[in-house]
C-alpha cells in the first residue's frame, strides 16, 4: 500500500540582475508562478513527468494539462510506440472479431 504524502513546499533561490528581474515582472507577472510553470514543462518535455502527474500537480484533470501544455506550445509526448500500444490495449478490451 503506498502513503499518500501531503505536498510541501519547495523554495528555489536564484539571483537575477535588477533590471532584468523588474522587466521579468512586468513580462511575465509572478515570477515564482513563472519558474514553476517553466521548470513543470521542461520536466515533461524531456520525459521526467508524466501528463497524468502533471495533471495531478496542476491540480486538474489530463485533458486540461494537455490544454495547458498546448497553450505554453508544448505538444504531448505521445510517441509511435505508445500508439500501438494503445492499439493492443483497445484490440484485448474489444475481445476476439469475427471477420
Amino acid at each position: 500500500m503506498r502513503i499518500k504524502r501531503a505536498a510541501t513546499p519547495m523554495t528555489i533561490t536564484f539571483q537575477l540582475e535588477d533590471d532584468l528581474e523588474q522587466q521579468l515582472r512586468r513580462d511575465l507577472g509572478d515570477l515564482s508562478q513563472a519558474a514553476r510553470d517553466a521548470l513543470l514543462v521542461e520536466a515533461y518535455r524531456m520525459g521526467k513527468l508524466s501528463i497524468g502527474r502533471l495533471a495531478r500537480t496542476l491540480g486538474v484533470g489530463v485533458v486540461d494539462a494537455d490544454h495547458w501544455l498546448a497553450q505554453r506550445g508544448v505538444p504531448l509526448n505521445y510517441t509511435f510506440e505508445d500508439f500501438k500500444a494503445d492499439q493492443n490495449t483497445l484490440r484485448e478490451l474489444r475481445g476476439p472479431t469475427s471477420r
